[in-house]
């Protein structure tokens, strides 16, 4: 048969080099990466070819003959520090967000078989990409999860379809704090800041799930868990990006709102976030994880 096993190097083994500006005068123009040249990782001079996957095997406590397939990525193993108030650290988009939902899962305490609510913690991989994989935000898993629940608890299909009407989905994806050093790149209304709160993303063109019912229903759970919030909207000359849960709703319509927690220098391979603000989504969802969401039917919600 095939098994299949995740290992970790935990050290450094490879390095893109840049050109050195000696050679690129340019480079402080603007440079246009191109994947195939400027993005191929070196091991190390050809004394050492074939070690990477000598590592790999050595790790997994096999042979190199019994590696019949493969996924490597490279990530920065670099660790991250605290610089007073903030976190510097790599992949905070969207680990952060990921961590915090999890922690709150967790210790909210919820129990699904004394409570009208089933609390569910989802996390989708491959956003980057365009999320279409087999477990991507695209891809028809979380509707095919929430399917053999139902299945489970002998729903119908009518049941089941009014129970994901009056669901209700908080997507959390890390949002753009204004830079201090270029604050024309924020929308001037909008301009969230570090460890200042919860940011609650809207946008016209619908780019998030976020409408006026969700923004309140999500501010009243903040409120009850004594955690500040933030509005956020892009420029309108400036576009922005989807969320997990705008493209998850293609395919599994229910109320929610994107929500996230202002970072600076997003998808570079040092980020910065606040400290509070990691504290701040673990109450929240902490509290949201505790309730249950009652819909009246016409637009109004209790929380319970």
């Amino acid at each position: 048969g095939v098994q299949s096993m995740m290992v970790d190097l935990e050290e450094p083994c490879l390095v893109i080099p840049n050109v050195a500006i000696h050679m690129n005068r340019s480079a402080n123009d603007g440079v246009k990466i191109n994947p195939a040249v400027d993005l191929v990782p070196v091991a190390g001079t050809a004394s050492v070819a074939g070690n990477l996957m000598r590592m790999v095997a050595a790790k997994a406590g096999v042979s190199e003959d019994d590696i019949i397939g493969k996924d490597l990525f490279v990530y920065n193993p670099q660790a991250g520090v605290r610089i007073g108030d903030m976190i510097c650290a790599p992949r905070l988009d969207d680990l952060q967000c990921a961590y915090g939902s999890l922690r709150a899962f967790l210790e909210s305490g919820a129990d699904p078989e004394n409570s009208s609510a089933i609390p569910v913690c989802c996390l989708f991989d491959n956003e980057e990409v365009g999320s279409e994989t087999k477990q991507g935000a695209r891809s028809t898993f979380l509707f095919d999860t929430f399917s053999r629940i139902f299945d489970g608890l002998g729903l119908d299909s009518e049941t089941a379809r009014a129970v994901t009407a009056s669901s209700f989905l908080v997507s959390a994806d890390n949002a753009h704090a204004i830079h201090p050093n270029h604050p024309e790149y924020a929308d001037a209304g909008n301009a969230p800041v570090l460890n200042g709160g919860i940011v609650i993303k809207e946008h016209a063109g619908q780019a998030y799930i976020s409408d006026g019912v969700s923004v309140a229903l999500f501010k009243r759970v903040c409120e009850l868990a004594g955690v500040p919030t933030q509005g956020f909207a892009n420029r309108s000359d400036l576009p922005s990006g989807a969320t997990l849960g705008r493209i998850a709703s293609e395919s599994f319509s229910v109320n929610g709102v994107d929500i996230g927690l202002p970072q600076l220098a997003m998808h570079s391979c040092y980020e910065t976030a606040g400290a509070k603000d990691t504290d701040y989504l673990i109450e929240a969802l902490t509290c949201f994880y505790k309730k249950s969401f009652r819909p009246d039917g016409k637009g109004s919600y209790t929380v319970v």
